[in-house]
């Protein structure tokens, strides 16, 4: 019989490094939708894409903001907030790209850079093949978007062409619909000043790396293409 080992504590992380959305009965009706393993595709693309966009409201709520009046119809000063920094969003290939349109109805004009990692075959190691994002990344806050974060391999090295590229680590914001202790653990011990945003913390991962109790392949079921 297989010992699976239990999921590491997180406690320190919640709050600070990781924050997640309020778990309302709303939040649990869509995510019941979306995990039914007999779900139409249409409904498990539509409640994702609700998800998703509280998802995105929520990073948008950790981001600098910078004082801005303005002038109200009736003459009155109106003590505003605005952005103080520039943004972009980067997608994790295949699965990210599902989180980029709820992005754009926030953010209309928002670029969007994306970065394919997948498992080498020999080594079994996450493995850059595609990157392309704005050339001035460096000076913008980051929304790094994945559906899943699991073991956190991937993550880690998406994550690692980012500060590559000159983002401060403290200006990437992480977004997952799921996770586990294991991939928050992973990702947060080399990432202090990394903050993530999801929806559920599972809770844990089975022999084979899936997450319980899960939701299938994202990828495949948004996009598709799952058996």
């Amino acid at each position: 019989m297989i010992q699976i080992p239990s999921a590491p504590s997180i406690e320190q992380y919640l709050g600070k490094n990781v924050h997640l959305l309020p778990q309302t009965h709303q939040l649990r009706a869509l995510h019941t939708v979306i995990r039914d393993r007999n779900a139409r595709r249409e409904d498990f693309v539509f409640y994702s894409e609700r998800i998703i966009r509280m998802l995105v409201e929520a990073s948008l709520n950790l981001l600098p903001f910078e004082k801005h009046d303005v002038q109200t119809p009736v003459g009155r000063t109106y003590e505003g907030l605005r952005f103080a920094s520039k943004l972009c969003g980067v997608s994790v290939v295949r699965a990210g790209e599902s989180m980029e349109a709820g992005l754009r109805e926030v953010c209309r004009s928002i670029r969007i850079g994306k970065i394919l990692i997948q498992r080498d075959k020999v080594t079994k190691l996450p493995k850059l093949y595609y990157a392309s994002l704005p050339a001035d990344i460096a000076e913008r806050q980051v929304l790094l978007m994945d559906p899943m974060l699991a073991t956190g391999g991937s993550a880690l090295a998406a994550i690692q062409v980012l500060l590559d590229k000159g983002v401060p680590e403290e200006n990437i914001i992480f977004i997952n619909l799921l996770t586990v202790p294991e991939g928050i653990t992973a990702v947060c011990q080399r990432h202090p000043k990394l903050r993530l945003v999801t929806s559920s913390i599972e809770e844990r991962l089975n022999e084979n790396a899936y997450m319980l109790p899960g939701i299938g392949d994202f990828g495949d079921r948004f996009f598709g293409t799952d058996v």
